[in-house]
């Protein structure tokens, strides 16, 4: 038996054991650590997405000026030729044939010619002794007239023979990707037979794309109030974002923007012209077009990952107060560029905006705001609580 007094004794000491946790100094939780940038208004460009369609520069269609039968195809489908390259051959005997007749016709033309200025030359010799009359010399100048006459014809027929015969050679009039060939050797074609081919001039090539009238309109109202800078035509910066989502590497140049609207889609076409040395860009091929449009001159901006949603989706943003506690404030959110929010409201230069560390932390909390900078981090794992890193 263990007397009183000991059991007892015994019995305080092993209630004080049990209370031991719940009064040994119990410590209060340090302040959490989070990552904070301080806002600042900057100039921003104001870059829009529009939706477009490439198109070639030049549009050329292959078509015959002389009838005849198709003796060659000269050009490979799909592949570039240049200006002036041959395409098809059309059967140049029939032209050759014309070409020998109008040489033959012109110098009769010429020979004629010779022999009435003799005879002019003939008569007016006559005439200054008196012995032709003046008739006969009205008509001596006359045959030589005619004659001067024959000459010019048969020349302007033996070079339509030999037109005619060099177009039996059918050229590109561009350079360019030729398309599929239409017709085969031994196919009749003329002035009736159609298109025989088309080609494209594919460097540089237009991107055609359209904006609504009313954000244009809203940009313009912008400008005029001097919350934006307008960028200058010639200056615009342009880029292409593909299908695929990957950004064309090479910029282009902003051309023109319609004046008028679209009465059936309430769009201003613009359009955009990009080299193409490589061909990737094709006819038709569906792009975005990244086009600058303005400078907003006193924007706040935050990264992406700062912005919280309440459960209605408003923005919101946690501000470090002077006193490093907490603030949660609504605030209006505008577009991405980049990875950073625009904020259009709600946000002053100079607040201290939590990016990083929202794990514990919550209103009115007592934080130690240290600086943030892409790669910051928690590390929980380290001892003594958490530990803040910047890779």
């Amino acid at each position: 038996m263990i007397p009183f007094s000991l059991r007892h004794i015994f019995s305080l000491s092993l209630a004080a054991t049990f209370a031991l946790p719940f009064w040994a100094g119990a410590q209060e939780m340090p302040p959490s650590a989070v990552g904070v940038i301080t806002v600042a208004s900057e100039p921003i460009a104001i870059t829009n997405e529009l939706p477009g369609r490439i198109a070639p520069t030049r549009i050329a269609e292959v078509l015959p000026r002389v009838s005849g039968i198709v003796v060659e195809r000269v050009f490979v489908q799909g592949t570039m030729v240049r200006e002036g390259d041959v395409l098809y051959r059309i059967d140049p005997a029939p032209f050759e044939v014309k070409v020998a007749s109008a040489k033959a016709t012109l110098q009769r033309a010429k020979a004629s010619q010779l022999q009435a200025r003799q005879q002019n030359d003939r008569q007016q010799e006559l005439r200054t002794r008196g012995v032709s009359s003046a008739q006969q010399v009205d008509n001596s100048v006359a045959a030589l007239a005619q004659a001067d006459a024959d000459v010019a014809a048969a020349e302007a027929g033996l070079a339509e023979a030999q037109l005619n015969l060099q177009y039996a050679n059918v050229t590109a009039p561009i350079s360019g990707r030729i398309g599929r060939a239409t017709i085969t050797e031994g196919a009749l074609v003329g002035s009736t037979s159609g298109t025989l081919a088309t080609i494209q001039q594919l460097d540089p090539v237009y991107a055609d794309f359209t904006q609504s009238a009313t954000e244009l309109i809203r940009l313009r109202r912008a400008l005029k109030e001097g919350t934006l800078e307008e960028v200058e035509p010639d200056q615009t910066p342009v880029h292409l974002i593909l299908e695929d989502g990957s950004r064309y590497p090479r910029p282009g140049r902003l051309l023109f923007s319609e004046a008028m609207v679209d009465a059936s889609t309430g769009q201003i076409t613009l359009r955009g012209e990009f080299p193409n040395p490589d061909g990737d860009l094709l006819p038709g091929m569906y792009v975005r077009v990244e086009i600058e449009q303005g400078l907003q001159k006193d924007a706040l901006a935050v990264p992406v990952q700062a912005v919280q949603r309440d459960t209605a989706g408003q923005a919101q943003l946690y501000i470090v107060r002077p006193d490093d506690t907490l603030e949660l404030r609504g605030v209006t959110a505008g577009r991405i560029v980049g990875d950073r929010w625009v904020i259009e409201r709600g946000l002053k230069s100079g607040d201290r905006v939590v990016v990083d560390g929202f794990q514990k932390i919550g209103v009115g909390a007592k934080v130690t705001a240290q600086d943030w900078k892409p790669g910051w981090h928690h590390d929980a794992r380290a001892e003594g609580g958490e530990k803040n890193v910047a890779n």
